[in-house]
């Protein structure tokens, strides 16, 4: 497996040879030496991209879909020898792995269909003197930076459509799991990929290497998965060039239970809101907003499915001392502990599932996004008082709500500020749905038929008869 930069096609060491080390978090050893790109090599992967782009845009749609339909049977195909990877270099399960192969591969699949159905619209315009035509054309060359967490699954959900709408890249994945984007890159290829459409860069320095990038004017677009704070700073460098910009950044999840919900299913689905990828999610649920009717079981309930969950390390040292620190600070204002709650002794990152009751919204749990196996619960009284509690975050990325009434459903639904709704159900993510928040979660789409628009520019023609 190739552990360079790839950049026009081919796979070649970071200038000077600079390498860094990615660690397998179960153990805390070393698992791999990739290479560590400079400016210099940044700005190599852009020059190819820029190279590239014509010619792409010029491919036949049906060509570029057929690469992405090979790209996600290769995936498939290979789904075992993926998953070990993936687990090696990020800690989830090998099940969780295989599910987000599954589930990455499924944005190939998807926008290897959307490509052939990139369309404009003829009219007449309204006094008759003119015909209106509008066309979609790729916005161009774009920067894609991926976060850690899912480390194929956020790259496809990027690259998928930039390949359908014609758009050539450079890709940053997340230092920490760089491996599988590596892979991802040797089966585009595989898939017959032209050289230079997509080129990876890995680093450590990611702002020292990508801020050039951001502000050369031959970039058309940035996409950005992570956390609000380096969004921020994303958004305000692309400022200069105008960017297209789309941006998933951090959540904050509530997840409510309402009196009148079947609490067999909240537990359910708290346990996928909750564990999915060990809580390192941004969708992961955050807050469990219980009525107080039913605070009490449904804790006892959800802390007993909880001490069995299977679960590996998070990500990093700095990623659980985080987690611990969240919990500490919840105990020390009263929380109590229903299960876990300690860091076990013992090689890697490991943090048990953690229930909390009895929180105060003091606490750091409520307003900072967790991002680990922990679930603090509150408590409200009425319907009015669930949903402000919801939306008092600055985030807005997905919620989960819980309950039988069908007019309470769509009261909660339509007051919740956030991009995503689950009603009875606790995970959220499909291909075919647009992904992406609101107010401090970012904005922009990811998935479903508006996954494509965002690598399209609208163009305006007026045609005199």
């Amino acid at each position: 497996m190739a552990h360079q930069l790839f950049i026009a096609g081919q796979w070649r060491d970071a200038e000077g040879g600079a390498t860094f080390e990615v660690e397998n978090p179960a153990t805390g050893e070393t698992l791999a030496t990739v290479a560590d790109a400079s400016v210099a090599d940044g700005r190599a992967a852009l020059d190819a991209a820029v190279a590239a782009q014509a010619d792409w845009a010029r491919t036949a749609p049906r060509d570029r879909g057929e690469i992405l339909r090979r790209a996600f049977e290769i995936i498939t195909d290979r789904a075992d020898e993926l998953a070990e990877q993936m687990t090696a270099e990020m800690g989830k399960p090998v099940s969780e792995s295989k599910a987000e192969i599954a589930y990455g591969a499924e944005f190939f699949r998807w926008f290897a269909e959307e490509s052939v159905r990139i369309a404009g619209r003829h009219s007449v315009a309204p006094n008759g003197a003119t015909r209106l035509l509008t066309l979609k054309q790729p916005v161009g060359p774009c920067l894609m930076i991926t976060p850690w967490n899912f480390p194929l699954a956020m790259g496809t959900r990027k690259i998928g459509p930039a390949i359908a709408a014609g758009c050539t890249m450079v890709v940053k994945p997340a230092s920490l799991t760089p491996l599988t984007m590596l892979s991802l890159g040797e089966i585009l290829t595989e898939a017959g990929l032209p050289d230079g459409v997509l080129n990876i860069v890995t680093t450590k320095s990611t702002g020292k290497v990508m801020e050039p990038i951001i502000r050369d004017p031959r970039l058309r677009k940035l996409t950005f998965t992570g956390s609000t704070e380096v969004g921020r700073s994303l958004i305000e460098q692309a400022a200069e060039g105008v960017l297209r910009v789309s941006m998933e950044l951090g959540g904050n999840a509530p997840f409510l239970v309402f009196e009148d919900a079947d609490l067999e299913k909240a537990v359910d689905g708290a346990m996928l809101a909750k564990m999915r990828n060990i809580g390192e999610a941004c969708t992961a649920a955050n807050r469990f907003i219980v009525h107080e009717s039913l605070a009490e079981e449904f804790a006892t309930r959800f802390a007993k499915r909880m001490e069995q969950a299977e679960v590996g390390p998070l990500v990093e040292a700095k990623q659980r001392d985080k987690v611990a620190e969240l919990v500490d600070d919840a105990k020390q204002h009263g929380a109590t502990v229903l299960t876990g709650g300690e860091v076990p002794d013992g090689a890697g990152y490991h943090y048990p599932p953690t229930v909390l009751t009895g929180v105060p919204r003091e606490a750091r749990v409520w307003c900072e996004e967790i991002f680990g196996p922990v679930a603090p619960i509150f408590t409200f009284s009425d319907d009015d008082e669930a949903l402000r509690m919801a939306n008092d975050t600055e985030y807005g990325l997905v919620a989960y709500a819980f309950t039988q009434s069908y007019s309470r459903a769509i009261k909660v639904y339509e007051g919740l500020e956030t991009g995503m709704v689950g009603i009875n159900q606790g995970v959220v993510s499909n291909p075919a749905a647009p992904f992406g928040g609101m107010k401090a979660s970012g904005f922009g789409r990811e998935g479903g038929d508006e996954g494509i628009e965002e690598y399209l520019e609208t163009k305006y023609v007026g045609l005199a008869p």
